[in-house]
């Protein structure tokens, strides 16, 4: 009684289960559902937990994430005639499922073979050279195109990359000649560079070195011959101080000598000793001449005048250290005395004339000043010269 029953209550739970099993679906975060009710676009559902209505409604999930497609190499005619291979690779992300799965029936097959020919138009358009050195013109120029072809495909390009661009073995070898023989050329021309630069360099630096040697030689013998004449300077001020010390001590050893002679009094006899003391120093000699005096009467006479010469004053008074200027002008005033012209032959002390001047003072020990010429005294008598034998 219960067999019937329990066995289609059964199926019935079964099928339950299968039907709600069925209706039973799960978008993934990076999908999106896609749901048909009897082969009709319905709705695009978000990720989580759906129901549908089996054998009524399907659901399709379409991938979101950003996608990669490579597209095979395939050959290229360049524009001077150079068939090279190329490949690239696409990266998209779908942005509308709905006419992603409606608008297009294999995407990938379609954006490959969109991908090959717009490669063979784009390189088309190049040299080889420009090829190789162009490579981002020549990817924006692709995904330029293929984004606006598959916008409504509801797909966007995000970027295309070229791989490899493989020209032929012969053409690689000449362009492996011509890239060694261009940095070849740049090596040499380097080295070029490099040679007149530092020649350049060197001259340079030579020029300068001329020159600072000769501002040195220059400073050298400007400091030289500075430094010898404030020497020579030096030397002559110390010659001209020696010598003006000198004439000055000279000259106050004469005047301290007269004046202790004028003061001391002269006799002949004193004279007449100096004379002879004279004579035996000019005979005391290695010579062979003998001096002899020829007449003692006129010597002596010529002792006396040279005496009263003496005790006259006929010097002028001695000057004090102190004033060397009043010392030089009063050797450099003539003595004012009236001479008479002594006969030819005569001597030097005998026609030396005699001044007769008044004694000096105990008040004044220098004795008056210059006065008038006062009387004359008349010469000596003659006096031969000693002979010489």
């Amino acid at each position: 009684m219960f067999g019937p029953a329990l066995f289609l209550l059964v199926l019935l739970v079964i099928v339950v289960l299968v039907y709600v099993a069925l209706g039973v679906r799960i978008v993934r975060p990076y999908q999106r559902g896609v749901v048909e009710q009897l082969g009709r676009y319905k709705e695009t559902v978000d990720p989580g937990l759906r129901i549908i209505k089996p054998i009524l409604e399907r659901m399709r999930t379409v991938d979101m994430r950003e996608q990669v497609i490579d597209v095979p190499p395939q050959e290229v005619i360049t524009e001077d005639n150079v068939a090279v291979s190329v490949d690239a690779v696409i990266y998209f992300e779908p942005t509308d499922p709905q006419r992603l799965l409606y608008n297009v029936n294999n995407f990938i097959l379609a954006v490959t073979k969109l991908a090959q020919t717009n490669l063979r138009n784009v390189i088309g358009e190049m040299s080889l050279d420009e090829a190789f050195t162009s490579r981002e013109r020549v990817n924006a120029a692709l995904r330029q195109i293929l984004d606006d072809a598959t916008d409504k495909w509801g797909v966007r390009v995000v970027r295309v990359e070229i791989q490899r661009i493989d020209p032929p073995a012969d053409v690689m070898s000449a362009m492996h000649e011509q890239m060694k023989a261009e940095r070849t050329r740049r090596a040499v021309v380097t080295e070029a560079e490099g040679t007149r630069e530092a020649e350049v360099t060197r001259a340079e630096g030579e020029k300068q070195a001329a020159i600072l040697t000769a501002e040195g030689v220059r400073q050298r013998d400007i400091l030289t011959a500075e430094g010898e004449a404030q020497a020579v300077k030096t030397r002559a001020d110390a010659e001209q101080y020696r010598i003006e010390q000198v004439a000055l001590g000279e000259a106050d050893a004469i005047h301290n000598v007269y004046r202790a002679i004028s003061e001391a009094g002269t006799d002949d006899r004193v004279i007449a000793i100096k004379y002879l003391e004279a004579l035996q120093g000019i005979a005391d000699g290695q010579a062979t001449k003998i001096f002899v005096p020829a007449d003692m009467s006129a010597t002596l006479g010529t002792l006396g005048g040279i005496a009263e010469l003496l005790r006259d004053g006929d010097f002028p008074p001695a000057v004090p250290r102190s004033q060397p200027e009043q010392t030089r002008t009063q050797q450099a005033q003539p003595a004012q005395a009236s001479t008479q012209p002594a006969t030819t032959g005569q001597p030097a002390m005998a026609r030396r004339p005699v001044v007769t001047q008044p004694a000096p003072s105990p008040g004044n020990p220098m004795g008056p000043p210059p006065g008038p010429p006062a009387q004359q005294t008349p010469p000596p008598p003659f006096v031969e010269p000693p002979f010489e034998q």
